[in-house]
């Protein structure tokens, strides 16, 4: 397929098999919108939760892509493509004169955990955002806080526990250990889905039922008294940090109703922090992007105990939202720059 001279291919790929592929669907659409036809040729492929990619690019011509808005409706017969993703990448870029740029917009596995990555690299593609290690590293909660604990950021105290060498007795022993509330989470997804605060032993069989139905690795944590913030960082070589934000839930956590369902946790921007502990956990947060050996963009999240005052990191999310009230645009925003800038600058990245 020939792309005009004047302007930058960009393909998003949306959907994908993983529990947040609704979050993706809207994700998606707002990044869409907000591209400058002026300067980009925006094609759209969409994957279905059972794998299989279409080319939804047909979609973005109509007035409204489906009938909740949102780019959910691309599962009819003729967008099918044919041949591998492969193929299907190669057949929209290898007769461009101009750069083609991929654009992942996939939360949680099969697209943010580095197999998207690892595709786009075998195609030769440029792509948005970390390369398959950092991708997957970070997907990995086990695995990040493993790398983390080695390089000294502080962390709320944790266990892991597979699936394969579970045992009940084990668990409770460990819940003990660090001491309730614990929460319980899969080891590879985000969104918290799958996550429960347990407060109490007898809470727990259950909330390991339920994070194992995401996941054959899971993450217990102590559950510790304190503000939730995060930082935007944006870059590859040279990253740079936003100003810090504060997340006060409506719920008991930030889980994904209070996300994605009943929009009811304020978003402060910036965080009531002073000077010196915004400068310290922007500091974090570049240094947990690099540790982690990030590129292009993540969402660093952090537990700030105020009683310690020291700021512990949650985790760093490589594909963070680009819904309406998603963090990561808002920040960027609040911080000088807009949301179609923010786009410009990952393309940018993504081609350097």
């Amino acid at each position: 397929m020939t792309q005009s001279t004047s302007k930058i291919h960009v393909i998003v790929v949306f959907g994908g098999q993983s529990d947040e592929h609704d979050v993706s669907l809207v994700s998606a659409t707002h990044v869409i919108r907000a591209l400058d036809p002026v300067k980009y040729d925006v094609s759209a492929f969409g994957i279905s939760r059972e794998g299989r990619w279409y080319d939804a690019t047909k979609l973005l011509t109509q007035p409204k892509p489906s009938t909740d808005g949102q780019l959910g409706v691309f599962k009819t017969a003729e967008l099918v493509v044919d041949g591998t993703p492969i193929d299907a990448l190669m057949s929209f870029s290898a007769d461009s004169t101009t750069p083609t740029v991929v654009f992942p917009v996939l939360h949680g596995p099969h697209g943010e955990d580095g197999t998207v990555q690892g595709l786009l690299e075998l195609a030769g593609v440029p792509y948005v955002g970390s390369k398959v290690l950092g991708s997957a590293l970070a997907m990995d909660k086990a695995m990040a806080k493993q790398v983390l604990a080695g390089a000294g950021i502080a962390q709320t105290p944790f266990a892991v526990i597979r699936q394969h060498d579970y045992s009940y007795s084990r668990a409770c022993q460990i819940a003990d250990d660090l001491g309730y509330p614990v929460f319980v989470k899969p080891s590879n997804l985000g969104s918290s889905i799958g996550i429960s605060k347990v407060h109490e032993r007898s809470e727990l069989e259950d909330a390991i039922a339920i994070a194992f139905g995401h996941d054959r690795k899971i993450v217990l944590e102590h559950g510790v008294v304190a503000r939730e913030i995060e930082v935007a960082v944006l870059g590859n070589n040279q990253p740079r940090a936003s100003i810090a934000g504060e997340i006060v839930p409506s719920r008991e956590f930030y889980d994904y109703e209070d996300k994605y369902v009943v929009d009811g946790a304020q978003l402060l921007v910036p965080a009531p922090l002073t000077a010196e502990q915004s400068d310290r956990v922007r500091s974090l947060a570049l240094s947990v992007f690099e540790t982690l050996g990030l590129a292009g963009m993540a969402r660093v999240e952090f537990l700030y105990d105020e009683a310690a005052d020291v700021f512990l990191c949650n985790e760093a999310n490589t594909i963070p939202g680009f819904t309406p009230i998603s963090m990561y645009p808002r920040l960027w925003q609040q911080s000088g720059l807009t949301y179609g800038g923010l786009l410009d600058e990952l393309i940018a990245l993504a081609l350097e």
